[in-house]
């Protein structure tokens, strides 16, 4: 018998599904003329602004520079100064902490639930102080991370909530709002492999802060407000009309593709059964939209080697966290098990909008098999 080889993320799958569009798009802009800053951009942030629920959307180039843009522009409008701390979970890409402290601010870990791997916000308060200006949630694997009492305590110490929504586009808290609308500003990657994902890299800012939105948006276009006169040192983060394009296609099928992967996400929930493999806490639908679906071994290298000899493809999200980065190095000789334990065990499996449920069957046989 042949194997079927089932591949983490088909990216060349992904994009056929939409293909015709995608491609007319492209054209569309290539034919054009104009591939900076034109009616594509425009289009697709008055778009996005509406699907997610702000007034604002300013696009950038990617994702880690959306983030930074924020904290930059909560600097340059007087509201947090280098030195200041940004509470966040301890368990995320390193993007989160990297936009952090590219503006000099101060990262302060805060480990998470296991069973739901988003931040404890039991843990949060304890870590605030009069240093701190803001909580950083990270809707990370496509889970809803926000609470609401990260939201009181944002209120009771007058905390800007600053959402990372990489990885979670079309979301819902349990009140209905979409991530990347609940905070005081969202950052979010258009990144290829992402549930809304370009052609290349992408990103952008939501708010329905107006002054932050103007400050984001000149920064991003070199500190310009307006051609040739510059109100602050910014830099050159744009998306471009293709990638717009591509996104605003792409956006109205959004729903439908979070759909797919949430069926995917139910069969493994229910058919999965294997004590050597553990499963996060589930959730209602509306709040994962499975960007990933992680898994938890003890052998994870082990699984990960049969599952990859059997034609299945799976990724680790992440194998070393941030504060076992060499860069962080300051920070190595942390002790944080809930974070660490997740990255030791965590084994991402195939999910998307164009897997097929024969190939999820195969996966969870597989799963099934393993022993150890």
């Amino acid at each position: 018998m042949t194997l079927m080889n089932i591949p983490f993320l088909s990216l060349k799958d992904v994009t056929a599904l939409h293909g015709a569009e995608i491609n007319e798009a492209v054209s569309r802009v290539v034919n054009s003329g104009w591939y900076l800053q034109g009616e594509e951009n425009d289009r697709f942030e008055r778009n996005y602004a509406k699907f997610i629920g702000s007034e604002h959307c300013i696009g950038c180039a990617n994702g880690l520079d959306a983030l930074i843009w924020i904290f930059r522009a909560y600097i340059e409008l007087g509201i947090m100064k280098p030195g200041d701390e940004v509470i966040v979970p301890a368990n995320t890409y390193i993007a989160t902490i990297l936009a952090i402290t590219e503006n000099g601010l101060k990262p302060v870990l805060v480990e998470p639930r296991l069973n739901t791997l988003e931040i404890d916000d039991d843990l949060i308060e304890e870590r605030i102080n009069e240093r701190t200006k803001a909580i950083c949630i990270v809707h990370l694997y496509g889970r809803n991370a926000y609470t609401e009492k990260i939201g009181q305590l944002c209120t009771k110490y007058n905390l800007k909530l600053v959402e990372d929504n990489a990885q979670a586009h079309g979301c819902k808290h349990t009140d209905g709002r979409i991530t990347g609308s609940i905070g005081d500003a969202a950052g979010h990657s258009f990144y290829p492999g992402k549930n809304l994902g370009a052609l290349g890299d992408g990103g952008a800012v939501t708010t329905s802060d107006p002054e932050l939105a103007a400050a984001v948006r000149a920064l991003a276009n070199y500190g310009s407000q307006k051609k040739y006169v510059f109100k602050y040192t910014g830099r050159n983060s744009r998306l471009d009309e293709i990638q717009a394009a591509v996104l605003d296609v792409k956006l109205k099928y959004l729903v439908e593709d979070n759909a797919h992967r949430k069926m995917v996400a139910q069969k493994y929930y229910v058919q999965i059964n294997n004590p050597l493999i553990k499963l996060p806490d589930s959730v209602p639908d509306e709040q994962n939209v499975y960007h990933l679906f992680p898994v938890f071994c003890e052998k994870r290298d082990e699984l990960q080697d049969y599952l990859e000899k059997n034609g299945v493809g799976t990724v680790i999200h992440y194998p070393v966290p941030p504060h076992k980065q060499e860069c962080y190095r300051e920070w190595n000789g942390m002790s944080l098990p809930v974070t660490e334990y997740i990255s030791d065990h965590e084994l991402s499996l195939p999910i998307g909008p164009s897997i097929t449920f024969e190939e999820v069957s195969r996966v969870i046989s597989l799963l099934n098999s393993f022993i150890f």
